[in-house]
């Protein structure tokens, strides 16, 4: 018995090492964007040694790449939690607060998932651009499946409409350093929302 669980326990510390890097490759890719960031950056970010972060991620689009599945992660624990919510329409509010609850972020870094596809959208094509579209892809899908729930016309253009207004909220509460915007703006889309019918 005490042979299993200290072979687990390596595991167990491989894991946890893994995760640290791809929670702190998410932050600080966020934080500093991809072309500043280096590999050191993140093994720091994560208290690993720099040299250990090989043994997980050979190269720093493998680091991206986890740090876009961490967003995803987070997306999923939020819509997840979102969707005990009886009503489409109070998800949809709540996501809104979700995003709103960021706003000092926002105004700081911009939006996690917006800022890295804007920059990894202008390179070459085929490769992390389209991973981080897949992202976006999947809150359009949610957002979409709420709007089709309340039985609204065009519920495709309003997911559109609706994650397009998060992503203008972010850029310009990060370009005016104003989180503010987000709160107004945020209040906005819910009213929009109560005018659905």
């Amino acid at each position: 018995m005490t042979d299993s669980m200290d072979s687990r326990r390596p595991r167990a510390k491989a894991a946890d090492k893994r995760q640290r890097l791809t929670a702190a490759a998410a932050r600080v890719l966020h934080e500093q964007g991809v072309e500043r960031t280096t590999i050191a950056d993140i093994a720091r970010a994560a208290d690993v040694p720099a040299g250990n972060v090989y043994y997980y991620f050979k190269t720093k689009d493998e680091l991206v790449e986890a740090a876009l599945s961490e967003h995803t992660r987070h997306l999923e624990v939020l819509t997840d939690r979102l969707d005990r919510l009886p009503d489409p329409r109070e998800r949809l509010k709540g996501l809104v607060d979700a995003w709103v609850g960021q706003r000092d972020t926002a105004a700081r870094y911009g939006c996690p998932t917006g800022t890295l596809a804007v920059e990894l959208g202008k390179s070459a094509e085929g490769g992390l651009d389209l991973a981080v579209g897949h992202v976006v892809r999947r809150l359009l899908g949610w957002v979409e499946r709420q709007f089709r729930e309340m039985e609204v016309a065009d519920p495709e253009g309003l997911s559109l409409t609706f994650v397009g207004a998060y992503q203008g909220m972010s850029l310009l509460s990060n370009a005016l350093r104003d989180p503010e915007i987000m709160t107004r703006e945020g209040a906005r889309l819910v009213r929009g929302l109560d005018a659905l019918t």
